[in-house]
């Protein structure tokens, strides 16, 4: 008697078609409308203006809020004027050297630390040091070292970026799998070339949570350092416009300048952040 189980002749079963059956469900129109990013955001800026608005008219007092209508007209006429098109001009000059400065020099830290224990204690030591330090303490040493001039926001710019974007990008290096690394190793990746084509596209979700980061302590950093000690080498940005209009109690125009700050915040969020992601990490699945 054999044990081995019964073999089953095979067989297929032929199914029929299901003709007007749709696989896909229609959407309406309101549906597919909010899909779109870009108009569930501007839902919630334009309720966030008629929430301003009517909280300005409840105050009744122009000196103190003014109106969204108010600010928007005020945000026009410096745009006519060139005014405030001059002072964005000015403060992103300054913003994108010292951004620029910050990540490379994070770059070679994490580089550096992720090549050698010196290195690592390296970093450990001075984003222990200096990241709890407000960049806006530096100002006045900055000003000793560097005089009035662009140079003293640049330090102090510098400072706001690197060790934000240096921690994070440590973080992501020390994230990526062992399996990653021995493949940049089978391949004879050594070094830079190593942190290159090995570390830096497997760790770029982190990196670019440090990007933003540090664009946002930069922004933040700048219009403070503006207000502090105003005009660079006889030009002022967007923080000496807002602090030259609050001295002469033109309350519109210093939220036309706040205004300001945050469309271009909106801005490089939306049109360089989120591209980067799109073609990069979401694109290789690596974020959803």
């Amino acid at each position: 008697m054999s044990l081995s189980p019964a073999r089953r002749e095979e067989y297929e079963i032929p199914l029929q078609p299901l003709p007007g059956l749709k696989l896909e469900r229609e959407l309406s129109l309101g549906q597919r409308l909010w899909q779109q990013g870009w108009l569930r955001k501007s839902l919630i800026l334009l309720a966030l203006a008629l929430i301003w608005e009517a909280a300005a008219r409840y105050q009744a007092n122009d000196l103190l809020l003014p109106s969204f209508l108010q600010t928007a007209r005020a945000f026009v006429e410096g745009i006519g004027s060139g005014e405030l098109l001059e002072k964005v001009a000015i403060s992103l000059s300054v913003l994108v050297k010292g951004y620029l400065i910050g990540i490379v020099l994070a770059f070679l830290l994490t580089s550096l630390a992720v090549s050698t224990q010196l290195g690592r204690d390296l970093l450990s030591t001075l984003t222990s040091m200096f990241n709890p330090l407000p960049a806006i303490a530096l100002l006045p040493l900055s000003l000793l070292w560097f005089g009035l001039g662009e140079n003293s926001l640049i330090f102090v710019l510098v400072h706001s970026v690197l060790w934000a974007l240096a921690l994070n990008t440590y973080a992501g290096f020390l994230g990526v799998s062992e399996t990653q690394r021995m493949a940049g190793r089978n391949y004879g990746l050594k070094g830079l070339r190593f942190v290159l084509f090995i570390l830096i596209p497997a760790a770029l979700p982190s990196i670019l949570s440090g990007l933003k980061i540090g664009w946002a302590f930069a922004w933040r950093t700048l219009i403070a350092a503006e207000l502090v000690f105003g005009a660079s080498s006889g030009k002022g940005g967007l923080g000496w416009y807002i602090f030259q209009n609050r001295n002469e109690l033109y309350t519109d125009k210093v939220f036309a300048g706040l205004v300001a700050v945050i469309l271009i915040g909106l801005l490089v969020e939306n049109l360089i952040f989120a591209s980067i992601e799109r073609v990069t990490v979401k694109r290789w699945g690596m974020q959803r």
